[in-house]
C-alpha cells in the first residue's frame, strides 16, 4: 500500500495495475474496425484485389478523416458505404435474414439495408461519433411497403436526428422523410420505440436484438462468415 505520494508502490501492486489497465484497453477496443496491413493482405489473398482495395479505401477514409467534423464524416461516410451494391440477403447469403460485418459487407460488395447502417455506425463510432448520438433505426419505407433500417444522428439530445440512408442517399432529418415510419431504434446498449425518427420510450437493452448480439460478438472476434 501506498503511504505518500513519494513513496513507492509494491511491484505486486505495480503488477495488478498494470493488468488492469491492459483488460481496460480491450475491452474499448474490442468493437475496432480498424484494420493492419496484415489483415488487409490476408483477406485480400483469401478474397481477391477489388476486396482488397475497398477495404484499404475504407481504413483509408478513416485516417482522413480523423480529424473532421463530424458532419464531414457523416456525409463521407454514408456516400462511401451507399456504392455498395443492395442484394437482398436470401441472394447475397442464402438465409432469410443475415447482419453482416462491415468487412463481410465490404468483400462481398454487397448487402441489405440492415448492412449498410451497421457499417456506418461502426465507422463512424471508430472515427469518434459518440454512440449516444446514434441509433440503428427500423422504419417501414412506405413506397416501398417494407420494413427498413436506417442509421440516424442526433446532434444534441432533443435535436430532430438525421437520416442516413441507403434508399434516399442525402442526409436529410427526420421530419422531412415522411416516406419513413419509425418503429424502434437501438444502439450500444439501449432500445427504444420511435416516434417521427425521435426515441420516445426506452422498453430495454438492446441485447434482447439476438442479430444485434450476434454481430457484435462477431466483429469483437473478427469472424468473417462467407460462402
Amino acid at each position: 500500500m501506498c503511504r505518500s505520494h513519494n513513496s513507492r508502490c509494491s511491484p505486486t501492486l505495480l503488477g495488478v495495475l498494470f493488468v488492469i489497465s491492459c483488460l481496460l484497453f480491450i475491452q474499448v477496443d474490442a468493437e475496432s474496425v480498424r484494420l493492419s496491413k496484415a489483415d488487409i493482405e490476408k483477406l485480400g489473398q483469401k478474397y481477391g484485389a477489388k476486396a482488397k482495395r475497398r477495404l484499404e479505401t475504407w481504413q483509408k477514409l478513416l485516417t482522413e478523416l480523423k480529424g473532421e467534423s463530424e458532419r464531414n464524416k457523416l456525409e463521407r461516410v454514408n456516400n462511401f458505404f451507399n456504392q455498395v451494391r443492395f442484394i437482398d440477403d436470401i441472394k447475397h447469403w442464402k438465409k432469410k435474414d443475415y447482419w453482416a460485418t462491415p468487412v463481410e459487407f465490404l468483400i462481398t460488395n454487397g448487402g441489405d439495408c440492415e448492412d449498410f447502417s451497421i457499417a456506418k455506425y461502426y465507422t463512424l463510432k471508430e472515427l469518434g461519433v459518440p454512440v449516444d448520438k446514434m441509433n440503428l433505426a427500423y422504419v417501414k419505407a412506405l413506397r416501398l411497403n417494407q420494413a427498413h433500417m436506417v442509421l440516424t444522428y442526433y446532434k444534441n439530445p432533443k435535436s430532430t436526428p438525421l437520416v442516413l440512408d441507403n434508399i434516399n442517399k442525402s442526409i436529410l432529418p427526420a421530419s422531412k422523410r415522411p416516406d419513413l415510419l419509425h418503429v424502434y431504434s437501438f444502439n450500444g446498449d439501449k432500445l427504444w420505440l420511435s416516434k417521427m425518427g425521435r426515441r420516445t420510450t426506452l422498453v430495454g437493452t438492446s441485447d434482447r436484438l439476438k442479430p444485434w448480439v450476434k454481430l457484435q460478438s462477431r466483429i469483437e472476434n473478427k469472424d468473417i462468415n462467407l460462402r
